[in-house]
């Protein structure tokens, strides 16, 4: 492939609104080091992590979630030397992007000439020496380095997995942020054949591969989200579908589990927290991922102390998780939940769309 010297690329200048989101069609391609591949972009899926970035959300003074207001405009309050999600600094300018699509251009020294032309997603965990799971040896993709919000990324060549799919790069590019984070939090509450499951979020990219990692493994699903969705939620193969809104949802959930449930995901928090721990049974488990709700909650500790519950946050992944689970695409298991696409010129409006939760699945932008 000839590589040009310049590319299309949306740069973000520092934390704040959608106005630190700058477009450029002359931004210096990168050039891939020994150990790296550099990959022509065909589609970038939009995640959480971009807006909890750009507005420095993830800052301990921050203590709302991602309302429409903060994540168009950003937090007056939020510190910049926490900005990122391992509370460190972010450095800018940033390309941001962890969800990417495309086939690799060229290759550094140190890798196989014949990776040239493969076709690869992504794994956005820059895995480094050390503990797997310590902050410190782990970072993400898009986030502490340049992503794929351009038409070029390079990459660590180990996280370019290769793989072979029919699927187009825009139905590829919702998978890789939303498959790491649903398949770790799957496998931290480790759901059983038979055993109830309520995920809140669900209609959400990581929520709607949560429900289908869960109904693989022979779990039975509820999903909280709006009456609106409920059929395509059904459709997904939801046994039931909860109202957020519903004043009395802990009832709720166990009326549609004629009983306690046995699992609790959640990427939501805020006022969800509460009704969910409620509704687990004794031994439950509880494992989450997100609070776009919010991240401050009430809770009472006897509810963890007297059910002998168990309570795991799932952010770092596992090394290999993520090209295991990639199997699960090639092999037709796992179907892709794209809900829009748009231009990169218009990734400004793609986050518009994004922040106000209305869709289902995941939204993606193209480099056509």
């Amino acid at each position: 492939m000839t590589v040009p010297n310049h590319m299309r690329a949306v740069i973000l200048k520092g934390h704040g609104g959608l106005d630190q989101l700058v477009y450029h069609d002359d931004w210096p391609t990168p050039e891939p080091k020994s150990d790296e591949v550099l990959i022509k972009i065909g589609a970038c899926g939009l995640n959480n992590t971009d807006i909890n970035t750009r507005t420095a959300w993830y800052s301990k003074t921050v203590r709302d979630g991602i309302t429409d207001a903060g994540g168009k405009d950003g937090f007056g309050e939020a510190e910049a030397a926490q900005g990122s999600w391992s509370n460190t600094k972010i450095t800018f300018p940033r390309i941001q992007g962890a969800d990417v699509a495309g086939r690799i251009a060229a290759v550094g020294r140190d890798v196989d000439p014949s990776r040239i032309g493969d076709r690869i997603i992504i794994d956005p965990w820059l895995h480094g020496h050390g503990e797997w799971h310590l902050a410190e040896n782990a970072r993400y993709f898009g986030s502490e380095c340049d992503g794929g919000f351009a038409d070029y990324v390079a990459v660590r060549a180990a996280n370019a997995v290769t793989l072979q799919s029919d699927l187009t790069d825009a139905e590829l590019a919702t998978f890789p942020t939303v498959l790491t984070t649903a398949e770790h939090l799957v496998w931290r509450a480790n759901p059983q054949p038979g055993e109830w499951v309520v995920i809140a979020g669900a209609s959400g990219g990581v929520g709607t591969t949560a429900i289908q990692l869960c109904l693989l493994r022979g779990a039975r699903v509820i999903a909280i989200s709006t009456p609106q969705k409920t059929d395509i939620l059904l459709g997904l193969g939801c046994t039931a579908v909860v109202d957020r809104a519903s004043p009395t949802l802990e009832d709720d959930i166990r009326d549609a589990a004629i009983g306690p449930v046995d699992v609790a995901l959640d990427v939501v928090g805020g006022a969800l927290f509460a009704p969910l721990i409620g509704a687990l049974r004794q031994r439950g488990r509880y494992s989450t991922s997100g609070a776009i709700a919010g991240p401050m909650v009430e809770f009472d500790l006897r509810h963890l102390i007297y059910k002998d519950l168990q309570f795991t946050g799932a952010t770092i992944t596992p090394p290999g998780l993520f090209a295991r689970a990639c199997r699960l695409i090639e092999t037709g298991q796992l179907a892709p939940q794209l809900a829009a696409s748009f231009p990169l010129k218009d990734l400004v409006r793609a986050q518009e769309a994004f922040i106000t939760k209305s869709h289902i699945g995941n939204i993606v932008v193209t480099m056509e």
